[in-house]
């Protein structure tokens, strides 16, 4: 059936079920202090907050620390200072220990303690100076230098010290060889009969004194007498501290191409005629192929004037300048076979050790000729060329000075 109602009617109300409204929340039960931890989160500010808290509490917990340490414990500065050094902390409730002064022999009591002298002057103990001759056994690859190295002195007192075994020839070393090792630089002096104390000291540029006070040479001043004609027993051999040897040149004279003969004692390689010949530039070349050292270099205070050039047996020995050959053969001197050539104007060069001799008295030779081959003949210990420049005008000259 048709529903006729007025559509101007006022639709019927229907009832609705009221809904009863959510409760409000009740205060929360957690402290406030979390309450206020999260209201800063929420607010960005906790890492802040926590930073600044850690800091305070560092800075806190060191001045704890430190209040603590300077309640309990204290520094004795003045203790600190006198012993030179750091004190330990000591405790404020403990009393500084304290030594008793010491007591004399003499008796009493020095208030001061032991009192320390002050000298201004250092004694070294005498165990620490050697004073006697010592015998050093030469081994295998020492020169000299090296013995004296070992030593503490100069090479030339190694030489000075032997030479009755050395004479003035450092290359008279030989492994096996029984050397006296003095215990200061100086000469080693084999005391002869007819001496006299001024005399030895003046040779040597010493005073009489310095032989006598040395004590290892026993000599009692007492008992020495005139100075003159001294009591001192032949052969007695007595170290001359700071003593200074000199050397003869009787090994390589001056030889001229005039009077060769003049130098017939050094061996049976001695010229005998007078010769003439072709004159040098003066203008000096290498002598070998090789250019650097195998033993000595130039030194004259150990009576050494040449240089010891490097090299192999049979190595090419070559005339350094125009000249003539003075002496060509053996020489008994421990040169072993040797050759001078004199290049007139004053000038001549010294070939030693030769393994074989080229040329011959007299004869002309031209720089850069072939006069021998290296060796070691003679006292040597290996191979090499010993070469010595001599000058009138200017004695022997360091070859490095004049090679080109």
């Amino acid at each position: 059936m048709e529903d006729m109602r007025d559509p101007w009617q006022r639709p019927e109300t229907v009832p609705i079920e009221a809904t009863p409204l959510t409760e409000a929340p009740s205060p929360s039960s957690e402290p406030k202090y979390i309450q206020f931890w999260e209201r800063l989160h929420h607010w960005g500010l906790g890492d802040a907050v926590l930073r600044t808290a850690t800091t305070l509490t560092t800075a806190l917990l060191i001045l704890l620390v430190v209040w603590v340490m300077s309640t309990f414990y204290q520094y004795d500065s003045a203790s600190t200072l006198e012993a030179g050094g750091v004190a330990l902390a000591q405790p404020l409730d403990e009393e500084p220990s304290t030594i008793a002064p010491p007591i004399f022999n003499a008796g009493g009591v020095n208030p001061e303690g032991v009192v320390r002298a002050i000298g201004m002057n250092t004694i070294l103990p005498n165990n620490l100076a050697r004073h006697e001759v010592l015998v050093y056994t030469v081994e295998t690859g020492d020169s000299l230098f090296s013995i004296a190295d070992k030593f503490n002195l100069k090479p030339e007192s190694i030489l000075w010290g032997n030479r009755y075994t050395l004479g003035d020839d450092p290359h008279f070393i030989l492994p096996g060889q029984s050397l006296y090792i003095l215990p200061v630089d100086g000469v080693y002096h084999q005391w002869s009969a007819g001496e006299g104390l001024n005399g030895v000291a003046s040779v040597y540029g010493v005073t009489p004194e310095d032989i006598i006070n040395w004590p290892e040479n026993q000599l009692n001043p007492a008992q020495i007498g005139d100075y003159a004609n001294p009591r001192i027993p032949p052969d007695k051999m007595l170290v001359i501290p700071g003593g200074q040897g000199s050397y003869t040149d009787w090994r390589t004279p001056r030889i001229t191409r005039e009077e060769p003969a003049k130098a017939r004692q050094l061996g049976p390689g001695a010229c005998s005629a007078s010769y003439d010949g072709v004159t040098g530039s003066l203008v000096f070349i290498w002598p070998t192929t090789e250019r650097h050292l195998s033993g000595y270099d130039f030194t004259p205070e150990t009576n050494h004037f040449g240089i010891d050039i490097a090299g192999k047996t049979g190595n090419p020995i070559i005339a350094a300048d125009h000249g003539v050959v003075v002496y060509a053969g053996w020489n008994d001197y421990g040169y072993g076979e040797m050759i001078v050539v004199d290049h007139g104007a004053g000038w001549q060069t010294l070939y030693a050790h030769l393994s074989q001799v080229n040329v011959i008295c007299g004869q002309e030779v031209y720089q850069g000729d072939i006069i021998g081959l290296m060796g070691s003949t003679g006292k040597s210990s290996g191979p090499h060329l010993h070469f010595e420049m001599r000058s009138d005008d200017y004695g022997r000259v360091n070859p490095w000075n004049f090679l080109n």
